[in-house]
């Protein structure tokens, strides 16, 4: 389902650090499917502040860190539980190995869908450094820009310090290489949107790593997300 060798033949930008813009990755025909049965089952809400940056969206697991299949499969579509599978295949490691130059072959991998309703952002932060490489794949199949929910590449901590912004448009996808410069964010959706932003974060952690996310023994109750006033 992903496009692998259009994915590998990118090349890493190196300002204002080492990351990439992908788009292309489905056929048509996929994109379609991928972004009109985008996963509703099984969230969670996460919102605070964490000491570096402020956040809140809705998420859930694609893939468990570490694990071989797909998390809440029965609520996959065909589409979805595809994506994971290519998500999960040596071919897709091997292609974010040679875009990135860093072995990914043996990280463990943890993948998550979130939704980014009106009123939700992601302030600017670094990457724990427990995280590699974090390929962040977009799933709507329109957006106006007016209404924020870009990602934004910035050279620093303020928000104002932006060099890129990826609209998250099916079949988009941003690469970011984990420094101590690879500063970013995602913008406060609008209030009055009338959809969510939605995107899959795939990251490829150093061994042993823990998951922030979804830490041992959370038992944090699970929900559908409601998308009524979604269009």
């Amino acid at each position: 389902m992903i496009n692998l060798p259009h994915l590998e033949r990118q090349t890493l930008k190196t300002d204002p650090y080492e990351w990439a813009f992908v788009d292309g990755l489905f056929t048509p025909t996929d994109a379609t499917a991928l972004a009109t049965t985008y996963p509703r089952d099984n969230f969670k809400t996460l919102a605070g502040y964490d000491g570096e940056k402020g956040y809140e969206y809705e998420g859930r697991s694609l893939i468990g860190m570490g694990a071989k299949t797909a998390s809440h499969d029965a609520g996959l579509s065909p589409a979805w539980r595809q994506l994971a599978a290519d998500l999960l295949s040596p071919a897709y490691r091997a292609a974010m190995t040679k875009l990135t130059g860093r072995d990914l072959n043996n990280a463990p991998v943890e993948v998550n869908v979130f939704h980014y309703t009106p009123g939700s952002w992601l302030g600017p932060h670094l990457d724990l450094k427990t995280k590699i490489v974090t390929h962040v794949l977009y799933f709507n199949q329109r957006w106006n820009l007016a209404d924020g929910g870009c990602l934004a590449i910035l050279r620093s901590s303020k928000m104002t310090d932006a060099t890129d912004k990826i609209s998250p448009i099916v079949g988009n996808s941003s690469v970011l290489v984990r420094s101590e410069k690879s500063w970013h964010a995602v913008e406060r959706v609008a209030d009055g949107c009338h959809r969510s932003r939605r995107s899959v974060t795939v990251t490829f952690y150093h061994p042993s790593s823990p998951s922030t996310m979804w830490p041992p023994g959370d038992s944090t109750p699970l929900h559908s997300y409601d998308g009524k006033k979604d269009d």
